[in-house]
């Protein structure tokens, strides 16, 4: 079974330290046959300033693993960016000036406020926040959907779609995502109307959750609103989390009607077998 992780973290997104070659070790060492850096673009005012995405050394250092690891494993360009309405017509400049494997879109934030932040859920509830999260995904979502009307896929995955119950679980000691069902679906068929392919977030499965991000019910109900696919990402901010929980996961795609998951190799996206 060749399972690839799409959603890799190194030194070069301010949040990680982690040895990009490293990375690359630990995934031959998990039996991966690929992965894909996903580097961290966060363009909210409040976060720009700390962001040290950095092309041209990012660039290099993909360039230096190929050359030194060869056909031991396939190493991929990507990169994560945080779906901010008020920057898009930015980031869509930074993206056309710029080559990738896959573009990552991601949400951090429920409407303005990050939802990672504790001060931000000050006089909200678990119930009120969770909904402004998705409902900001949804948003995230549809205005993918209306560029692929015009221009055609502009961004590849949506990162782990109900995010937000980390943060709850983190901060409340509780999450429940069952009782979005409605919106989470529209979510998953505005995915599909965009040819925008939904990720299987494991970094749950090692942190303070008992299941991914989407769990198994969302992942069977995407299946049978006609998805085809999804792709799998450990969101590993250090080597030794690359490929985790990802026998799990694949496990549970096929229960849910899956055959395939989706990579994409620059901007093309390819049909994994996972039979």
């Amino acid at each position: 079974m060749d399972l690839y992780d799409q959603h890799v973290h190194s030194r070069h997104s301010f949040d990680s330290q982690a040895d990009p070659g490293a990375n690359v070790d630990r995934a031959i060492a998990c039996g991966l046959a690929g992965l894909t850096f996903t580097e961290h673009f966060d363009t909210h005012p409040d976060d720009w300033t700390g962001c040290t995405y950095d092309d041209e050394a990012y660039s290099a250092t993909i360039s230096r693993l190929r050359t030194d690891f060869g056909d031991a494993v396939f190493i991929g360009k990507g990169i994560e960016v945080c779906y901010q309405p008020d920057r898009m017509d930015f980031v869509l400049d930074f993206l056309q000036r710029h080559d990738f494997d896959m573009v990552m879109l991601s949400v951090h934030y429920f409407g303005s406020l990050a939802v990672y932040r504790r001060e931000n859920w000050t006089g909200l509830d678990t119930v009120t926040g969770t909904r402004s999260y998705l409902e900001t995904v949804l948003d995230a979502a549809r205005f993918c959907q209306r560029l692929h009307q015009t221009h055609g896929r502009v961004f590849d995955v949506l990162g782990h779609l109900d995010l937000v119950k980390r943060y709850t679980q983190r901060f409340f000691d509780a999450y429940d995502i069952s009782r979005f069902d409605d919106l989470l679906d529209e979510i998953l068929r505005t995915c599909i109307a965009a040819d925008l392919v939904p990720e299987v977030n494991t970094s749950t499965l090692r942190q303070e959750l008992a299941e991914p991000m989407p769990d198994a019910d969302t992942v069977t109900r995407y299946a049978r609103l006609g998805g085809e696919t999804m792709s799998l990402g450990s969101d590993a901010h250090r080597p030794e989390d690359v490929g985790a929980g990802f026998e799990w996961a694949a496990t549970m795609l096929r229960k849910a009607g899956f055959h395939h998951t989706s990579i994409f190799k620059e901007r093309r996206q390819v049909m994994i077998p996972i039979d």
